[in-house]
């Protein structure tokens, strides 16, 4: 679970940097998307590990 949180704190921080500069704005959009799927995919971890 360490791993999704410290994955998430990464995207995060590239993606205020992306959207930040107009030049990488691609950027901020790359991380955008990885957040939601790093999240969705530790939600979906947790959501397995709860079941017995």
């Amino acid at each position: 679970m360490a791993v999704i949180i410290i994955l998430l704190v990464v995207w995060a921080a590239l993606g205020v940097v992306g959207f930040a500069f107009d030049g990488l704005l691609w950027l901020g959009i790359i991380a955008a998307i990885l957040f939601i799927g790093t999240l969705a995919f530790g939600i979906a971890q947790r959501a397995n590990h709860r079941t017995p």
